[in-house]
């Protein structure tokens, strides 16, 4: 039986939490759906402290931006993008178009599309989360998405210019300074100004990943990527500092990012919790990564590593890190993850930034059903058949003709029926007894 060295607060408090932001965003959604361009910029107002003349930077302003951005850190967002670049492509090469023939002359088959425009949402707010632009914007472009409309909010007032150059440099058609409820709702609904997008992508806050929420069915979303989530497995053989230190590096995005340790060994979780008391009150995100470990942080200890895997399966995480003397059993124990991140020599950091994977990853249990953002999320998978092969059409129409009647579908039957008449020896009663 796992047992807990350390526990969150209650979930009846998250999810009152959650009740009030889904209210709020409620009714932006509303007002912006009645009131367009003009509640868009209220909001822009209101929360950013930034109401321009045009959301959209025009590509002289974008030059200029960039042109202030220093050397090395354009360098790296080439580098990182290259990464994040090379990855999608062998994911898009993985996916082939098929057609076969299953019966003489007729031909299946299906062939991935890319969608016609995709909303690419890059947070900004306290962190400029540069490294966001690669994984929506490069991937979609990998996809073949011919038009990336794609937001991040002003930060303090300012522009975020190494945010706006990766946006740029990763292929964004569009590039608007706007944030938050307002630049997700004007993405996926259409304003005066702003063109809506079949599909929108990319992690936020809560409020960012509730508005996705709510509008999923009239735009379609990536996944629900909400605040970040770790959890780390670890036995005996982990260096303690390196877990504790991991642990917090995900617990400052926020004050409500949780942060758990689930390890084979009492002895290592005392002493990961010593470490976070020792090293909390020197960093620098305190404000947000002591109220995340206060209040969502979690040590459980499990009596093998067996039950290990299968408690970090139960939470189904955005970001597992696998510290144990052989990592790489996760990837045959475990099935409920976001992203695995295997052994000391990597961590969730560098998913985060640099590494390539993509780090829009599933948060709050969605792990159980989806996968994180690849190329394949900008792709729909679209079926065509054709049937040239007459005796085969008369075939499919006398078995059509018996299946649709089953379920007292005539008009479906009568289809199969003429063709089944025309190229085999089929006979229509139900005509003759029309003419008559």
């Amino acid at each position: 039986m796992p047992r807990f060295l350390k526990s969150p607060v209650p979930a009846t408090e998250v999810r009152a939490a959650r009740a009030d932001v889904a209210e709020r965003v409620h009714a932006i959604l509303d007002d912006i759906r009645e009131r367009g361009d003009e509640a868009v910029r209220q909001y822009s107002e209101k929360f950013d402290g930034w109401s321009p003349g045009s959301f959209r930077l025009t590509p002289d302003a974008i030059e200029r931006i960039i042109s202030g951005v220093p050397g090395t850190v354009l360098d790296d967002i080439r580098f990182v993008q290259e990464q994040v670049r090379t990855f999608a492509r062998a994911q898009r090469d993985s996916m082939r178009d098929v057609e076969i023939e299953t019966l003489p002359g007729v031909h299946l088959g299906h062939r991935h599309v890319p969608v016609a425009g995709a909303g690419a949402y890059v947070p900004g707010g306290r962190y400029p989360l540069t490294a966001s632009a690669h994984m929506t914007i490069v991937t979609a472009k990998v996809a073949g998405v011919p038009r990336v409309a794609a937001c991040t909010p002003p930060i303090r007032g300012e522009i975020p210019a190494a945010t706006v150059a990766a946006m740029h440099l990763a292929g964004a058609d569009e590039i608007y300074l706007l944030g938050g409820v307002q630049a997700v709702a004007a993405l996926a609904l259409g304003t005066e100004t702003i063109g809506r997008v079949p599909m929108i992508a990319g992690p936020g806050n809560a409020y960012v990943a509730e508005a996705k929420r709510q509008l999923f069915g009239e735009v379609g979303i990536d996944l629900f990527a909400g605040p970040t989530e770790i959890l780390v497995i670890a036995d005996e053989h982990a260096d303690p500092f390196v877990v504790a230190v991991d642990l917090l590096s995900q617990a400052e995005h926020g004050p409500d990012s949780p942060a758990v340790l689930v390890t084979t060994s009492e002895k290592l979780g005392r002493e990961v919790a010593q470490h976070i008391e020792r090293l909390l009150p020197g960093m620098p995100t305190k404000d947000f990564a002591e109220p995340a470990w206060r209040d969502h942080g979690e040590i459980v200890v499990a009596d093998s590593l067996d039950e290990a895997f299968a408690i970090a399966d139960s939470y189904a995480s955005e970001h597992v890190e696998v510290l144990t003397e052989n990592p790489r059993q996760a990837l045959d124990k475990m099935h409920d993850y976001g992203a695995l991140f295997l052994g000391e020599g990597t961590c969730v950091s560098y998913g985060d930034k640099v590494i390539g994977t993509n780090h829009v990853l599933p948060t709050r249990g969605a792990a159980r059903y989806t996968g994180g953002l690849w190329v394949g999320k900008y792709l729909k998978t679209v079926t065509y058949q054709e049937v040239t092969d007459t005796s085969s059409s008369a075939r499919l129409g006398e078995v059509c003709g018996r299946a649709a009647r089953v379920e007292l579908f005539e008009g479906h039957a009568r289809s199969g029926d003429v063709r089944a008449a025309k190229y085999g020896k089929g006979t229509l009663p139900w005509n003759d007894e029309a003419r008559a």
